[in-house]
């Protein structure tokens, strides 16, 4: 995993800087530099997903030393819920609270609220909901969500959104988009009112919503774009609805979205889905993916997809992966991890939590060099019918 870069200390810059380095000629991809005061994030990238402060079954240690992660993502409405904003004030900030010195990305938590159809409401103030821990009664507007990603002290936060489920009518995503936009233009009028807490730089990124309606989302992306912040997200999208109209909604954002300003593609996804999407112009991902079908025995390799708990593996004494970037891949063979997971013992969702995310940020790094080398687009698609290989 030689080409996988340390996440080093960035230069001290007064706000956060995004430098273009490279694009591929035939196709949109572009690699990057995102600096932060954290770290310096290459693009395109993949954050792990750190829901609760802590990326399910790996170290923050073996995120940054092992497997090189340059940057996480938590989520507000869990943390503002457990441990509470207060909590994590009094540790000086997430950073200090869960020990990792890289940057943080924070949704909003709008996904999280909005999927609890059955006990929540949304009206023009914002959403109030009961929490799925205790029942308790909250309440969250754009306001209130900026400030608890300031006490969180994320480098990157995200404007409060309603994401629409798929399918949805016409009607409903239109009113849905303009609720958005004026929920957006108060997340910016608060987080301009407001100052980090913890003396680092914060950015805001709103987000596009729209479904997979075209005009909406053409329109909702030109709205986002005149409000020049650092960076910008695409929203809804990777809900249920087909991979192609995906791709088709994520390269129509990416036609109107600044280019001198980063792009991510919230939620997404596969291995081919960052690949695909990554050829239409985003450089910023995030999903459960690796680690959730990890903990459940499915390991991402370049050659395909491997259901590890699967008989054929028993008594395979191959390294888990001899192409893999982290440890584990070469030190544990495919029996002994199967045999974990038959045995139910913890050790195997933590091993192949470990391949899937050193695979997902190894997949980044490789794309990263085809981009420079002006080689992506053939490299992708060579790759993508292995990688989508059952093993």
């Amino acid at each position: 995993a030689h080409f996988l870069p340390q996440c080093v200390p960035a230069v001290q810059v007064p706000v956060m800087e995004f430098k273009l380095l490279a694009k591929d000629p035939g196709s949109k991809a572009r690699s990057g530099e995102l600096h932060s005061d954290h770290g310096i994030i290459p693009t395109p990238i993949f954050m792990p997903v750190g829901t609760l402060g802590a990326v399910k079954a790996v170290h923050p240690r073996e995120l940054d030393q092992d497997l090189h992660a340059s940057i996480m993502l938590s989520n507000t409405y869990h943390l503002y819920l457990r441990p509470g904003v207060e909590v994590i004030e009094n540790a000086g900030g997430l950073h200090a609270f869960n020990g990792w010195k890289g940057p943080i990305l924070t949704d909003s938590g709008g996904f999280q609220v909005h999927s609890l159809s059955d006990i929540r409401k949304i009206t023009e103030e914002g959403v109030r909901f009961s929490s799925h821990i205790d029942g308790s009664k909250h309440l969250f507007t754009p306001e209130s969500v900026m400030d608890t990603q300031r006490s969180i002290g994320a480098d990157i936060m995200m404007a409060f959104d309603e994401c629409t489920p798929w399918p949805c009518d016409l009607a409903y995503a239109e009113k849905s988009m303009h609720m958005t936009h004026r929920w957006l233009d108060r997340c910016i009028s608060r987080f301009n009112a407001t100052e980090p807490k913890y003396g680092h730089t914060q950015a805001l990124f709103p987000i596009v919503q729209g479904s997979t309606y075209p005009e909406l989302r053409k329109r909702s992306s030109e709205y986002v774009a005149t409000k020049g912040m650092f960076g910008n997200a695409i929203g809804g999208l990777s809900v249920g609805e087909p991979e192609e109209e995906m791709y088709a909604m994520a390269e129509l954002c990416c036609n109107i979205l600044p280019t001198d300003r980063p792009r991510y593609l919230m939620g997404v996804g596969t291995p081919w889905n960052l690949l695909e999407n990554m050829a239409v112009g985003v450089d910023m991902f995030d999903c459960v993916m690796p680690t959730r079908n990890g903990r459940n025995g499915m390991l991402f390799t370049m050659d395909g997809v491997v259901n590890i708990k699967n008989k054929q593996w028993a008594d395979d004494h191959s390294k888990l992966d001899p192409n893999g970037h982290s440890w584990v891949d070469t030190f544990y063979s495919r029996a002994f991890v199967r045999h974990l997971f038959q045995s139910g013992e913890m050790l195997g969702q933590q091993i192949a939590s470990l391949h899937n995310i050193g695979f997902y940020l190894g997949l980044m790094a490789e794309a990263r060099v085809q981009i420079k080398a002006g080689t992506f687009s053939s490299w992708k698609n060579g790759l993508l019918p292995k990688l989508k290989t059952r093993l």
